[in-house]
């Protein structure tokens, strides 16, 4: 394998996809937290989940037919292992997804002041919507193997599998997004997506127990690929 084995159109989809995925996605988590000082109210709660559900629909739809529309390493790492991506174009991808949360992270430092969970200056910055644990690290690992196999389990009958719903998967794939985030946002943040975790991990410093936000959806991601490919498609890959 070699460098002409990856396509950059993909890389840059994911890339674009993610960073538009995180800026949408932890911009209403700092901004809907400054609004209720920080509590988790239902109103919160439902916001939320319907920014990061409506967040992947949309950008499913819009780049599906470059990427597959993965925006989530956990994703294309189940693809990979399922061989739908290759090894190669699979890292490329991961990589991309990375890059883009990243570049999320500092828009959002750069745009949105302390108050508002944002702030890149030293001692001012925010959370820039870090995912922070309610419970222990393997009860929290448990809960995103949990709610990402589910959503991987969308991504591969909904819009990676020819029998499934096609030009509705976004939509499956949303729902299946806001669902688990109603039930993992009170004990892990609901990542389900290790980029999402990173950005602001990395750019404003927060790396509490982050090992479990890798961890986590990377089982659940195999756990989910594997079972429906072997369970459900026979080996195939179409």
């Amino acid at each position: 394998m070699n460098m002409k084995d990856i396509n950059w159109r993909i890389s840059v989809a994911e890339l674009i996809g993610v960073f538009l995925f995180v800026f949408i996605s932890a911009g209403v988590v700092m901004v809907s937290g400054a609004m209720t000082g920080g509590a988790m109210t239902l109103e919160r709660l439902l916001v939320m989940a319907l920014a990061h559900g409506l967040a992947i629909a949309v950008l499913y739809m819009a780049i599906s037919h470059i990427s597959g529309g993965h925006i989530n390493p956990a994703v294309t790492f189940a693809a990979m292992l399922t061989k739908r991506v290759s090894m190669m174009q699979g890292v490329a991808t991961i990589v991309a997804q990375l890059a883009g949360a990243v570049l999320a992270a500092v828009a959002l430092g750069s745009l949105f002041s302390a108050a508002l969970g944002g702030g890149l200056n030293a001692g001012t910055a925010g959370t820039l919507g870090s995912h922070v644990l309610a419970t222990d690290a393997w009860k929290g690992v448990l809960m995103e193997i949990v709610l990402t196999a589910m959503v991987v389990l969308a991504y591969f009958g909904a819009g990676m599998d020819r029998r499934g719903v096609g030009a509705s998967a976004g939509l499956a794939i949303g729902m299946a997004v806001a669902v688990s985030f109603l039930l993992g946002a009170g004990i892990t943040g609901g990542s389900m997506n290790p980029a999402r975790s990173f950005g602001p991990a990395l750019v404003g410093g927060y790396w509490t127990d982050h090992w479990v936000y890798w961890v986590g959806p990377l089982v659940g991601a195999a756990v989910a690929g594997y079972g429906y490919r072997y369970l459900f498609q026979g080996n195939r890959n179409d």
